[in-house]
């Protein structure tokens, strides 16, 4: 197969175009023909500074396509079912192996490219907000990069669970954009001090429930415009600075939450995530929940895709081809 690899960890520019050994399903795996591959935040993360697993590495977390065969313990799916598969490593290839308990059925109706980008983004944007965040209708939440995919589907559950829904951007054209989504106030964080504005917006009680992926100082910032008894929910480093040591002096006097999160934990650990991800599925099949996709680039352009991600250009998902 081909597969988009590298040999050392780094830029975009590591990325190598090549034929690599077709991967080997085990008796509870599927082999999947990828057809979508979302990039997911982590993709780039790993692809910068994770272990290489294989060598040379094929990176990334989530894609979907149709089932080419299954093992000899798999009781859930046949060949030719569409699928979207989550796994450690894996995705930017043209064939992956998944453990059949990472798969989700594509209903009909709903595109391949479109199932490709539901599970990371949905389900961590439906824990922070709901499992974890605790939001109810009626309170106000703060998404942190709103125009990324986790962004983008917290405004939309959070605006339908009844909530009044603040979300930072770096530019007003992008909070423009996310009205449609359900937005009702948007921050310029280049241009505005967010801890500011949330309690300028909120009568100066702070927001309920904190939606928070992009960590570093972001995160401090995220502590000093939380209401009373409010949650901030930390699933991520987007930022890609170190978070500085924590000054939570004032969260114990307000009764305050800080939650760290990670989807996989839930997938591995627990029966719980699993169907909620199923739900989630079902609803951008629907159209309850939309998924928005940026750009689509060939398999072959792996680092050129990776490099317009890490230019904080895109607005939803970015999507290789293969």
């Amino acid at each position: 197969m081909r597969a988009a690899v590298y040999y050392e960890n780094g830029g975009p520019e590591v990325f190598r175009y090549e034929e690599v050994s077709d991967p080997q399903p085990g008796p509870g795996d599927v082999l999947v023909q990828v057809e979508a591959v979302s990039i997911e935040g982590g993709d780039t993360l790993n692809r910068l500074q994770g272990d290489l697993a294989t060598t040379p590495h094929v990176v990334g977390y989530q894609c979907a396509g149709t089932i080419t065969s299954v093992g000899d313990q798999v009781r859930e799916f046949r060949s030719g079912d569409r699928v979207v598969t989550l796994g450690l490593f894996g995705s930017h290839a043209e064939l992956r192996t998944a453990d059949e308990k990472f798969c989700w059925r594509i209903p009909d109706g709903l595109s391949t490219v479109e199932a490709a980008c539901i599970p990371t983004a949905y389900g961590t944007a439906h824990d922070s907000l709901f499992e974890f965040g605790r939001l109810q209708a009626g309170e106000t939440v703060l998404i942190h990069a709103g125009a990324s995919g986790v962004g983008i589907a917290a405004i939309q559950m959070a605006k339908r669970a009844g909530a009044t829904v603040l979300a930072t951007a770096s530019s007003d054209e992008r909070l423009g954009r996310l009205k449609e989504f359900g937005l009702d106030h948007g921050i310029n964080y280049a241009t505005t001090e967010f801890v500011g504005a949330v309690r300028e917006l909120t009568g100066g009680n702070g927001a309920n429930v904190i939606v928070d992926g992009v960590g570093g100082p972001t995160l401090q910032q995220s502590l000093g415009c939380l209401a009373y008894r409010g949650r901030v929910v930390s699933f991520g480093n987007a930022g890609r600075e170190m978070t500085p040591p924590l000054d939570i002096s004032t969260m114990r006097g307000n009764n305050q939450t800080l939650v760290g999160y990670f989807l996989g934990a839930e997938l591995f650990l627990g029966e719980r995530a699993r169907p909620m991800i199923a739900g989630l599925i079902d609803d951008v099949a629907k159209g309850d929940l939309r998924v928005v996709v940026d750009r689509e680039f060939p398999l072959a352009e792996a680092a050129e895709a990776h490099a317009y991600i890490e230019s904080r250009q895109a607005f939803g998902r970015v999507v290789l081809i293969p």
